[in-house]
């Protein structure tokens, strides 16, 4: 750990990463909390995993990936949208196979591009230590929108997470907001794809959101101890895979589980002492 922070002062790289980290946690406490409470963690994964299409299209005509990514997650996020608001007993098999399509697709993609098994490890799981300079401007942009859009639409997206029929019965959009958040979503997913990758996006998305779920009792909470979990996990997991050069994005991912099954836990033993001091103090009344 010592030697990270000696290295932390002389080289760029590791500053840069340590950046694209909390950047990359800023998206994940605004939007992880209305993923967990929504229950929409698979639909995001959906969203995630069809990236990898737009993704490796961009790679393979000479554009950015990341704006192949930033379309894919859009279009795919508005489609899912689509399928669960108008076939709803099927949007299981339809974002599955969403799902798989967005994948094989940027695979066979990337496979035509030469290259491709860097590349192809890059965007599956992560690379923070070479995230360039434009890039966390990009990052730090996508950060911008996402604080406006949920800063304006805060008590819509409230009312549309916790009770549909009561934001319909308000005159609320609720299928535009629905899809909205969607789209929220799909750029979050795109602001963390150099930190940890498209297959553990999902978790950095949820896992933080779900602890700090267990430990507050409203969404503008979650969303602050979202934020400041989400900087620790990645700040320390960087920290930690340095000196024995472990790929950072999984060690952030294997701390961010650890965390969750402690505090899951520490909860449940904490609840089953209230149940029982309660318990307690009813037959002494008694």
């Amino acid at each position: 750990m010592a030697e990270f922070f000696t290295a932390l002062g002389a080289q760029a790289f590791l500053r840069q990463a340590l950046l694209a980290g909390l950047l990359a946690s800023l998206g994940c406490g605004l939007i992880g909390p209305f993923v967990v409470v929504k229950r929409i963690a698979f639909l995001a994964g959906g969203i995630a995993h069809s990236v990898l299409g737009g993704m490796g299209a961009a790679l393979y005509f000479g554009f950015d990936p990341l704006l192949g990514a930033l379309i894919a997650a859009v279009v795919s996020a508005l489609l899912i949208g689509w399928v669960r608001l108008t076939w709803r007993t099927r949007e299981d098999t339809a974002i599955g196979a969403l799902w798989a399509i967005g994948m094989a697709v940027g695979i066979l993609f990337i496979s035509r591009t030469p290259g491709y098994t860097t590349d192809l490890m890059s965007f599956l799981f992560g690379n923070i230590l070479l995230v360039p300079t434009r890039e966390l401007w990009f990052m730090a942009a996508l950060d911008l929108l996402l604080l406006v859009v949920v800063g304006l639409g805060y008590r819509h997206f409230i009312a549309v997470t916790f009770d549909e029929e009561f934001a319909r019965l308000r005159g609320l959009p609720v299928a535009v907001l629905y899809l909205l958040l969607l789209v929220l979503v799909a750029l979050t997913v795109v602001l963390m794809i150099q930190v940890v990758g498209l297959i553990l996006v999902i978790a950095l998305l949820t896992l933080p959101a779900a602890v700090a779920g267990q430990w507050t009792h409203s969404i503008t909470a979650m969303m602050v101890t979202a934020t400041l979990l989400g900087a620790g996990l990645t700040s320390a997991g960087l920290a930690l895979s340095y000196t024995p050069d472990l790929p950072p994005g999984p060690t952030i991912i294997l701390l961010a589980g650890a965390l969750y099954l402690v505090s899951a836990l520490v909860a449940v033993a904490l609840r089953r002492r209230r149940m029982v001091s309660a318990g307690g103090g009813a037959k002494t009344q008694t």
